[in-house]
């Protein structure tokens, strides 16, 4: 006889019929650009994008796989383009003080040509001034000067002969400085001479010296303040020669740069700095080398200050920049001071100051896994910080460990303006929200992406451009028709939904992948249905270990399932069973047994602590059905205790509570149960059926059990008239239905 309420075989899944498609493979298609079914999430976040005012980030919110990071980085490089490139940032050198480089802003591209500009400065100001001071002319001028030095000198010198004379010495001049020999009868006298002579003679020698010694030291010193003059016209000379050479060059990287008050007043300083080390310039490289014999204690040549250090190029950059990095280091994010080995020793300087992602996406806007900077506390709080003061600095204070401390330098503080999107998932967010204050402040704008789209030809059509996409991509075989409908099934599936579609694209990726590996292997040239559903049998057979293992347990009466009989008080209820990354439903007999007495209902499993909150609740909510059925003009006298026979791990979920209400009926009233049938369901406490999950697994889960014992037309599920629409059984099991 026709039950009203039993399901055809065509409610059984929402059949993808292959003449909604056109094509006869997916290889006509166009690729997919856009995403699936995400019409809110996108919409947040154009606005959140369009939107700019302090704090206004964004956290998208979505399940992995459904193309949010993806969509996002194209959306933002499609937008970038038509903003204003930002600035080039440059580091110089800080002449009034050298521990703080100054961040020098210039249009985008002018950063290159301004450090290419001090370069060839450099380069030609080097070479100049060497060729000026080293031709024949100046090297004549200059002997000119040293030689009115040198002729005071010799007039000095011969008054001191003279005067040397009359005491009986005479001056000899060496490379240390002016000493005195002793004269006898008009010769000079060696020490061994000056022994022999008398004491009185020696006497008055000595008395005689101390004289001559004080005019020495003053002729002496009137030599040094002559040279000391002398060297002060030869530099002031040298100094008024290179100035000539130093502004022919300066002037015109001046008038280059005349609007920018920070490149002046270097430039400005760079010309002093030159004057003052005007014989650095003149020096032999050579010579320098040669009279250095230790590398690392060479003299730092004064021009490497007037280097510049291009810490930001944007010379290339079409509009704003888009940055997206997985590598979420402290210093990739907020750049770092490199050091430089030289002989143990470890040196550094504003030229090896380099950028963080932060830096290269000022201006424009850059994307972040939340969790990636979250799980570093040290990284999230510079990260907020850098956000809340809209500056980004450069510390390197986190390498001052141990007993070493390193010179470091603190450049300055670069203005930050950008757009963050954070991607994460609803329980990290819904988590910051709670816990962090500055997250609320920072992060107004929430974009959230689904993990389902409704089942409608746009969505499909897309679903089918996004496997031409993937196979394009990948380099395989394209799908046909049918194989089209079975993916779109699998789809439906994975949504537990007959009227969805999933967004999370690279579950039907994986599947796709394998069904033209299973085609490439038996050299099809195109995916037909037959390898989409061996990719999904396959990847079952891969995971099933336990599924085969409880169904052999229950083959073989380890486990005592009954599907076929009546009993009273027992019933075949249905549970889903997860391990690691696969799920499946197998059929668990539930037991109750009532007598007279006071202590209600009793859940065995709960009393051995093998019942989770959900579960207890279920059978809670028996008590309270009871309770109102027949217990309104007396009290009930009732002693029930229902069982999960055969479990030992413990049972969750009120999915079950039907069954279990069911038996205890039948108990009460001795009326058998159909063991052919099993139950899944939950119960209100005004005995309402709602629906439950996972209803699929479990009538497969039923069925296997079912077919290994033998089909016989009596075997059936029960389940909540609202999961009709969860419904995607496999192939087979609607087979079976279709015959009866």
């Amino acid at each position: 006889m026709k039950k009203t309420m039993e399901l055809n075989y065509s409610q059984l899944k929402n059949e993808c019929k292959t003449d909604l498609f056109s094509f006869e493979t997916t290889k006509e298609l166009d690729e997919l650009d856009s995403i699936i079914g995400q019409e809110r999430g996108i919409k947040s976040l154009e606005f959140g994008v369009s939107i700019d005012v302090k704090g206004y980030n964004i956290y998208i919110e979505g399940p992995t796989g459904v193309g949010k990071t993806l969509y996002t980085k194209n959306y933002l490089d499609k937008i970038a383009k038509k903003k204003k490139t930002p600035c080039d940032w440059c580091y110089i050198y800080n002449f009034e003080n050298p521990n703080e480089p100054i961040a020098v802003s210039l249009n985008a591209g002018q950063g290159a040509i301004f450090a290419e500009d001090m370069d060839n400065f450099i380069k030609e100001l080097t070479l100049d001034i060497k060729k000026t001071f080293n031709n024949d002319d100046f090297e004549k001028e200059k002997s000119i000067l040293r030689q009115d030095f040198e002729e005071k000198k010799e007039k000095l010198m011969e008054k001191l002969t003279k005067f040397a004379l009359k005491y009986n010495f005479e001056v000899k001049t060496a490379s240390n400085g002016i000493y005195l020999m002793p004269l006898l009868n008009g010769k000079v006298i060696n020490e061994e001479e000056f022994e022999k002579l008398s004491p009185e003679v020696k006497k008055d020698f000595e008395i005689k010296s101390n004289t001559v010694q004080d005019q020495v030291l003053q002729v002496m010193s009137q030599i040094k303040d002559l040279e000391r003059i002398s060297d002060k016209k030869i530099e002031n000379w040298q100094q008024n020669i290179a100035l000539l050479t130093v502004n022919v060059h300066i002037n015109e990287i001046k008038s280059k740069y005349k609007r920018n008050t920070k490149i002046q007043t270097f430039l400005k300083n760079i010309k002093t700095d030159i004057l003052k080390n005007i014989s650095d310039f003149i020096e032999d490289d050579s010579n320098s080398e040669t009279n250095n014999s230790q590398p690392n204690m060479q003299k730092e040549k004064p021009w490497k200050k007037y280097k510049v250090n291009l810490f930001i190029d944007n010379s290339k950059l079409e509009g704003a920049p888009v940055i997206m990095d997985s590598n979420s280091t402290y210093y990739n994010i907020f750049g770092k001071l490199e050091y430089e080995n030289q002989f143990g020793t470890l040196k550094t300087d504003y030229t090896m100051l380099k950028p963080g992602l932060l830096h290269k996406a000022n201006g424009g806007y850059i994307i972040f896994q939340a969790r990636d900077l979250v799980c570093n506390s040290l990284i999230w709080e510079q990260f907020k910080k850098a956000l809340r003061i809209k500056e980004l600095n450069i510390d390197n204070a986190r390498d001052q460990v141990g007993n070493v401390a390193m010179v470091s330098l603190k450049p300055e503080a670069i203005p930050l303006k950008v757009k963050v999107i954070l991607l994460g998932n609803s329980d990290l967010y819904h988590t910051l929200l709670a816990l962090d204050d500055d997250f609320r402040r920072l992060f107004k704008i929430k974009s959230e992406f689904e993990e389902s789209a409704p089942r409608n030809k746009e969505n499909i059509d897309m679903t089918i451009q996004f496997i031409h996409s993937f196979c394009d991509k990948e380099g395989f075989p394209h799908l046909d028709k049918g194989a089209a409908a079975k993916v779109i099934e699998f789809s439906s599936k994975l949504t537990d939904d007959q009227s969805k579609l999933t967004t999370q694209l690279n579950e039907l990726a994986q599947i796709i992948g394998e069904a033209c590996t299973w085609a490439k292997l038996d050299k099809s040239k195109v995916v037909t249905k037959k390898y989409v559903q061996k990719a999904l049998d396959e990847r079952i057979n891969r995971m099933n270990k336990y599924d085969k293992h409880f169904t052999e347990m229950i083959h073989e009466g380890t486990l005592l399932i009954d599907t076929d009989g009546f009993k009273v008080g027992e019933i075949n209820g249905l549970s889903i069973l997860k391990i690691g990354d696969y799920s499946f439903g197998k059929p668990s007999k539930i037991t109750a047994n009532t007598y007279i007495g006071k202590n209600g209902i009793v859940n065995i499993e709960r009393e051995v602590e093998l019942s989770g909150t959900s579960h207890s609740k279920g059978v809670l909510i028996l008590t309270g059905y009871i309770g109102e059925k027949f217990a309104q003009n007396m009290p009930l006298s009732l002693t029930a205790s229902i069982c999960f026979e055969q479990l030992y791990s413990g049972v969750d979920g009120d999915s079950a509570s039907s069954t279990e209400l069911y038996a205890l009926l039948s108990s009460l009233s001795g009326i058998p149960i159909n063991q052919s049938i099993a139950v899944t369901g939950s119960v209100n406490q005004k005995g309402e059926i709602q629906p439950i999950g996972g209803v699929t697994e479990k009538i497969e889960g039923f069925f296997n059990v079912c077919k290994i014992r033998g089909l016989n037309g009596n075997h059936g599920v029960m389940i909540p008239a609202q999961n009709i629409k969860n419904l995607n059984l496999s192939d087979e099991v609607i087979e079976a239905v279709k015959e009866g």
